[in-house]
């Protein structure tokens, strides 16, 4: 309980929606850094993303979540129980949709009508629309569901974050932080190094790659001058291995100097990246494999 006789609110909050809706960016915009990763791409986010946000009243658990999809192959049925989950072990869930939606579809809502948890309509990227066309989507979309509260964003730019807090902050139950107020995540530093790397693979590869591979971090040694990091790109076949190593081995040395420069950002001291490709057959679609990758 603080000074002010309020007494201390603590929660998990999910955030869902469908790809590209902007779920890793507000969750980097509310942190103040850059926990997950964003691209372009729909799809670049694949696991449960934990970001903690303290104040000295609240504590908030935002976990970012995949996109929602209908699930293909064994790695989409994995991200698609990540959504899952988050959504059950959420006290509030945060609805995102882009403010251009034109086709949300019914299974969208599947779990969440099961759930009945309080759920935020979270309208992003209204930067780029017309309030026209953001309001009528809030209409329809609230004709779909029932939303406890329906907020105007845009994630990208910072607009409307104190009325999306306060509105979370109303659906919070009290108790006491979960974690030591000075946390952003319970993921260790190699989980976010493999996704940094993971990140530069969706910016530098085209078409289906970037959705075949994955990143394994074999070592990371916290040196004195450095840290020493040892790293796979695992590709699906054989002949990506190629497309990522390219023509003297000049997309792997730019992959490799990419990443090196995101990580050192944000680990905040000098690294010596060592990079490798290994071939996984469909590794995609093999459960064991898919697990065994933290999926």
């Amino acid at each position: 309980m603080s000074e002010t006789n309020t007494p201390h609110k603590s929660g998990y909050v999910a955030i869902v929606g469908k790809p590209n809706a902007g779920k890793s960016t507000l969750m980097n915009q509310i942190l103040g850094t850059k926990l997950s990763i964003t691209t372009h791409k729909p799809q670049t986010t694949r696991h449960q993303i934990i970001g903690i946000h303290s104040e000295e009243n609240s504590q908030i658990i935002f976990l970012d979540t995949p996109g929602i999809i209908h699930p293909k192959y064994e790695l989409q049925k994995a991200m698609m129980r990540f959504v899952e989950k988050a959504e059950r072990e959420a006290d509030v869930i945060l609805f995102i949709v882009d403010a251009h939606e034109k086709n949300m579809p019914e299974y969208a809502f599947d779990t969440l009508k099961h759930l009945r948890k309080p759920v935020i309509l979270v309208v992003n990227k209204i930067d780029t629309a017309e309030q026209e066309t953001v309001e009528a989507l809030a209409a329809a979309l609230n004709e779909d569901y029932e939303f406890n509260s329906t907020v105007f964003i845009s994630a990208l730019e910072g607009v409307g974050m104190s009325g999306l807090m306060e509105g979370i902050s109303k659906l919070l139950p009290p108790g006491p932080p979960f974690y030591p107020k000075d946390e952003l995540s319970e993921h260790p530093v190699r989980f976010f190094v493999s996704e940094l790397i993971r990140e530069q693979v969706f910016l530098q590869y085209h078409e289906e790659l970037p959705y075949s591979a994955t990143v394994d971090i074999i070592q990371y040694e916290e040196r004195e001058d450095l840290d020493y990091i040892n790293a796979e790109v695992i590709v699906n076949r054989s002949s990506q291995k190629g497309m990522i190593i390219g023509k003297g081995g000049k997309a792997i040395k730019k992959l490799g100097m990419a990443s090196r420069a995101t990580i050192e950002e944000f680990v905040g001291r000098k690294v010596f990246l060592d990079l490798h490709v290994k071939v996984r057959d469909k590794w995609r679609e093999k459960e064991n494999m898919v697990r065994n990758f933290g999926y």
